[in-house]
């Protein structure tokens, strides 16, 4: 009697999960990469922090015992980073995400209901950013194509390892 198995890895998100199964260090050398490969689009996204965007949150904001402020330009450059996401009800997968408080506050503030804070900062759009957002999708068209090389690579390195 033989017995016969296919296995097939359809989408990153698998593909991801499947290298750390076959050798963890494989999934560190995706991230490694990736992170290589979307660093024109990391810096793209860092330099749009050149100033503090209104005077008073260069001082310290506390809010039910958290610290939501200061902004600084060199917190909120260093924030930005690429984060690989497989979790089930994600949304992307290879992301670039501010990391620092002050710095996402001022990104997103008002765009789910009116306050004072988006007032002075101006209008941003139901599920946009300010600054970030725009400055990735600028720089994503260099970075698309060699990005969905290395996927395609990998994917095919995990089908024959399994």
């Amino acid at each position: 009697m033989t017995v016969s198995t296919t296995v097939s890895v359809v989408g990153v998100k698998e593909t991801i999960n499947a290298l750390k199964k076959i050798d963890p260090q494989l999934q560190k050398d995706f991230r490694a990469q990736a992170t290589s490969i979307a660093q024109p689009a990391i810096n793209a996204a860092k330099e749009v922090y050149t100033q503090v965007p209104l005077s008073g949150m260069q001082y310290k904001w506390n809010s039910r015992g958290r610290q939501l402020f200061p902004f600084s330009v060199a917190k909120a450059k260093s924030g930005v980073k690429l984060r690989i996401d497989t979790r089930r009800n994600a949304v992307g997968v290879i992301l670039i995400e501010q990391k620092d408080p002050a710095t996402a506050i001022f990104e997103t503030a008002g765009r789910a209901n009116a306050n004072r804070l988006g007032d002075q900062l101006g209008f941003v759009g139901q599920g946009r950013t300010r600054l970030i957002g725009p400055a990735v999708y600028k720089a994503r068209r260099g970075i698309e194509a060699e990005m969905q090389k290395m996927i395609l690579d990998t994917a095919r390195t995990v089908r024959q390892a399994m």
